[in-house]
This record gives C-alpha cells, sequence and structure tokens, in this order.
C-alpha cells in the first residue's frame, strides 16, 4: 500500500490559537489527524517564518492525535503572499527539488488553507501535473459552529476518469469540427481526419496554419470558420482580415500590409495602419502567400517573430499580435527551391500544414454539398428549392462520374446549384433543367477535361503488366488505362470502386465495389499497392 503524503500551507487564521480554547474549534490542518478512516503517514506543512511558533503548536497537536504522522514544517517566506508571481514562483522552484516518489507514495494536496492566490497556484501545480496528486478539500461540520471533526473530499483533476465529463467534452469537440465544415455531413475519411486534427490545433495554440490545395477547395472559408471557432471561446478578440496576396503588387504591397506615414511617397496623404495592425488580437489570413515579392516575405517574417514591423517611411515600429493563417495553390518547396519565396518564411509558417483535397478527390462528399449549397442558394432567392427525385439521381449521378472533372472546385458546384435554384419553376427543378446544367458544365469544362487514358502513357502500362501488354486488345487496353488512372485518382481501392461502378452498383443487392475491382485488377497481376508504387516512382 502506497504511502500517503499531503502537502499544505498553514492556515493563518482556520489554524490559529495557542492556548486551551484552540480545541473548542475546527482547525482544517489538525482535523486531518482526527478522521479515523483517514492514515496520513507524512504532512508537509508549509509557513512563513513570523508564524513558526503557530507551526510549532499545530505541529505538536498533530503528534498528540497521530503519533505516527511525520509533520515535517517548511519555511516558505512570501514578502507578499497575494502577488501571483511571486507565490507561484516559490512553489514552482520548491516543486521542482521536491523527492516524489510515485510508486511507493500518494500526494494530496490540501487546499482550504491558505491565501486564495497560494490555493490557485496549488491548483495549477496539479492541474499540470508538476505536482503529481490530487486535491484535498476539507470543510467544518454542517450546522454547528467550532467543534467537530468536519469532511474532506478528494478531487482528481485527471478529466480521463469523469465519463460525463468526457461525453460534453466529447459532444463540444465533435460540434467544433462540425462548425469547422460548416455543418456539412462529409464522409471523406481523409478530409474528416484533417478537420478533427485542425480543430485541436486552433483551439490550443495560436501558432501559424498553413492552408494548401487547389483554388477553390475551401481555404478562404476554413480560415474564416477557425477565426469563428476562436472568437466563441474568447481566445481572441480582434478581427478577421482576409488578404489576397496576389492583388498586391509593386510599391503599394508593403503600404497595404504594413501601412504608411503621411508623406512617405507620393499620393500617400495620410498615415494607413496596414492590414496587420487591423488584424491586431485576431486572425492575418494570407491568400495565395506564394504570390508575395521578396522584400515583403522578409518584413512579415519579422513581423510574425517579433511582433513587430516598421510602416512605410517611418522609423518608429508598430505592434501588432495577431494569428496567422496562409493558404497557396502552389507547391512552396519548388519556390524555394527557384529562389521565389523565402527558405526562413516558408519553415515559420510550415508547423502546422494541412492539403485540402479537391472536390473531385471528395467525391462521396459531393451529396452533402449538393444538400448544402441548395440550402444556401434557398435562403438567398427566398424561396425553398427541391430536386425531383428522377433530376437528383440524374445530377448526382453525373457529378460523381469521371466526366464530372470540377476544376473550379466548390466555385464550380455553387455555381451550378444556383444556376439549377434561379431557374426552377415553383421551386422544382426537374431533369430538363439538370440536362441543360449538364451540357453547360461539359463545355466549360471542355479545354480541362483529358481521356481516361490521360497521364498513363503505353510505355509506363507496359512496365506494370509485362508480357500480358503484347495479348490486349486496344479496347481493353483504353479500358485498362482508364481504371488504373481513376485508381491512381482515388484515396482508397473503395472509392475507386464507387467511380467505376457507379450505375451497376445501385442495381446489385450485395454492393462490393472493393472486391469487384480488386479481381478485375488480378487478372493482370495487378493490385492497389503496385498502382501506387509505379505511380511514386514515375511521378504520376
Amino acid at each position: 500500500m502506497k504511502r500517503k503524503i499531503v502537502l499544505g500551507f498553514l492556515g493563518t487564521q482556520l489554524d490559529s490559537g495557542l492556548g486551551v480554547a484552540r480545541w473548542e474549534k475546527w482547525r482544517p490542518t489538525v482535523s486531518l489527524a482526527q478522521h479515523d478512516d483517514l492514515s496520513i503517514d507524512k504532512l508537509v506543512l508549509l509557513h512563513d517564518v513570523k508564524y513558526t511558533n503557530l507551526a510549532l503548536c499545530v505541529n505538536a497537536d498533530l503528534v498528540q492525535l497521530s503519533p505516527t504522522t511525520d509533520v515535517q514544517l517548511l519555511q516558505m517566506n512570501l514578502a507578499n503572499p497575494w502577488d501571483f508571481g511571486e507565490v507561484y514562483g516559490a512553489l514552482y522552484d520548491w516543486v521542482q527539488t521536491y523527492p516524489f516518489d510515485t510508486e511507493n507514495e500518494e500526494y494530496w494536496v490540501h487546499i482550504t488553507t491558505g491565501t486564495h492566490v497560494a490555493q490557485i497556484c496549488l491548483f495549477l501545480l496539479v492541474e499540470a501535473r508538476f505536482i503529481p496528486g490530487v486535491l484535498l478539500q476539507s470543510a467544518p461540520p454542517r450546522g454547528r459552529q467550532g467543534k467537530g471533526l468536519g469532511s474532506y473530499e478528494l478531487i482528481d483533476l485527471d478529466l480521463s476518469k469523469y465519463d460525463a465529463i468526457n461525453t460534453r467534452l466529447d459532444v463540444a469537440q465533435l460540434d467544433a469540427v462540425s462548425f469547422l465544415k460548416s455543418g456539412i455531413e462529409t464522409r471523406n475519411m481523409r478530409f474528416n481526419a484533417t478537420i478533427e486534427e485542425i480543430e485541436r490545433v486552433a483551439v490550443s495554440c495560436r501558432a501559424p496554419i498553413f492552408l494548401t490545395g487547389p483554388t477553390g477547395a475551401g481555404k478562404s472559408m476554413l480560415a474564416k470558420r477557425i477565426f469563428e471557432l476562436k472568437k466563441s471561446r474568447h481566445q481572441i478578440t480582434g478581427s478577421f482580415v482576409d488578404v489576397n496576396c496576389a492583388t498586391l503588387r509593386g510599391d503599394s504591397a508593403s503600404s497595404a500590409l504594413f501601412g504608411h506615414k503621411k508623406g512617405a511617397f507620393t499620393g500617400a496623404g495620410a498615415d494607413r495602419p496596414g492590414l496587420l495592425r487591423t488584424a491586431d488580437q485576431g486572425v492575418l489570413f494570407l491568400d495565395e502567400i506564394g504570390e508575395l515579392g521578396l522584400d515583403e516575405q522578409a518584413m512579415l517574417l519579422k513581423a510574425i517573430e517579433d511582433k513587430r514591423f516598421l510602416p512605410v517611411g517611418s522609423d518608429k515600429e508598430m505592434q501588432s499580435n495577431f494569428q496567422l493563417i496562409t493558404g497557396t495553390n502552389k507547391d512552396l518547396r519548388l519556390e524555394v527551391a527557384a529562389g521565389r519565396f523565402r527558405e526562413d518564411l516558408f519553415a515559420r509558417i510550415n508547423l502546422w500544414t494541412y492539403t485540402l483535397p479537391s472536390l473531385a478527390q471528395r467525391r462521396e462528399d459531393i451529396e452533402p454539398n449538393i444538400k448544402h449549397q441548395l440550402a444556401l442558394t434557398s435562403q438567398d432567392l427566398g424561396k425553398q428549392v427541391r430536386f425531383t427525385t428522377e433530376a437528383k439521381l440524374s445530377y448526382l449521378r453525373f457529378a460523381q462520374s469521371p466526366e464530372a472533372s470540377w476544376c473550379g472546385n466548390f466555385r464550380d458546384l455553387s455555381a451550378s446549384i444556383t444556376r439549377l435554384a434561379t431557374l426552377a419553376d415553383n421551386g422544382r427543378i426537374g431533369t430538363s433543367l439538370v440536362d441543360a446544367e449538364k451540357a453547360r458544365l461539359r463545355w466549360q469544362w471542355q479545354t480541362t477535361l483529358q481521356t481516361p487514358s490521360a497521364g498513363l502513357t503505353n510505355d509506363l502500362l507496359q512496365e506494370l503488366i509485362g508480357s500480358k501488354y503484347d495479348k490486349l486488345d486496344y479496347f481493353d487496353r483504353l479500358q485498362l488505362q482508364a481504371v488504373i488512372t481513376t485508381c491512381r485518382a482515388s484515396n482508397s481501392l473503395s472509392e475507386a470502386g464507387r467511380t467505376l461502378f457507379d450505375v451497376s452498383r445501385t442495381k446489385r443487392d450485395v454492393i462490393n465495389d472493393a472486391d469487384r475491382l480488386r479481381k478485375y485488377l488480378l487478372k493482370y497481376d495487378l493490385n492497389w499497392e503496385k498502382i501506387h508504387i509505379e505511380a511514386d516512382t514515375y511521378g504520376h
């Protein structure tokens, strides 16, 4: 059985009393030795030198009540016991040198005595696990004055042990994740895992967050939702400042970001605070950060590291404490290698980096996003708009097929739903509207559409299947190229199967797209791993 160790302050008021009358009152430290069900092996009592006589009296009373308890009086002289910095610093330094032995001892931290500041400091040290124990709270007897043993209670700050609290915390986290996804019930496992981690990072720290992905993948929207989440948690008080760096060109770029003094250049008729200053205590989102010039990059690096920057034409630095979120559709590693982006700035913003997949890579999320976009558009139009059953199936089948490139990502989807809803008579989107919209999208994407076998040359196909290549008809060769291309564009075998069997799967009683695709690939001695290993090897 582990030895029980109690740590706490001497109560200069509650533990007071040197005469015989002291036994007539409830004294929290002494009461710990009066409980028959509580056996304390050691009590470490912190006190100021000017209360030494009281400490010695309490020590004697404890020894009288519990001779087996080892009482250790420890002086901790504080110039101001109500100064949080001084009290916490003194306790922290003492804790660092205390010989904790968690294998053989358990520690209870008595927080009934001492100033409120001391109690808060002890709480924080236990919560941070600098003191590996639990809190001990004692209380006088109810309804009586003075005499009595009172009661005591242990408080374990390890939240994992409280099922009800954990349930609430889990619900709060799920709500936060749903908020970041705008309430859309997304199904893509990779995307969902990314958003869950972003939620944990966003509410835990103010470090830079770096969002990459194609234009229209939702970087700006996600940055705004991160800001709103932090605002709701009272973690920031400032504004959300959204900057598209691609619009900043020439001399005006530095002025827009860092501000300028009146007369700094021709046309500078008044002081300008700059966007970094506007973002003080809030969130600064620099979209397309790869478009910033090298001079602005150097100034931005200083602003991130020092929270200080120099406005154009000024010799006095300004301060701004903002959280930075950046976005780009470029590979900044290549930009660094080409000398177009500063390596030190890239290292600074590349702490929490997340890549948002394109809409075409999240085809299972197209249906819930259609529902979401239709609800938003209905609200804007002031009328309820719905698909007919047949029209919805037709649009969804097209939207999830390889034919739909969604090269503009969610911007394409939003525009498409807006057109359909606007033209819907009596709020009903029928098949004729859907057919016309599909034709419009085909025309829109025709310059970017590729043949199914694009990206997979005959030479690479021959490399994959070896001697079987010469035995294939041209028809079979094209089919296999299309299947491999779809696999490489998908995140899993199941996702590729859903795309390839998008019509026939709906007519089956038992759906196993992955198994159908696996058996097809086996005919050519192929599997998922081999397809993707070869893709990585040849850069496709």
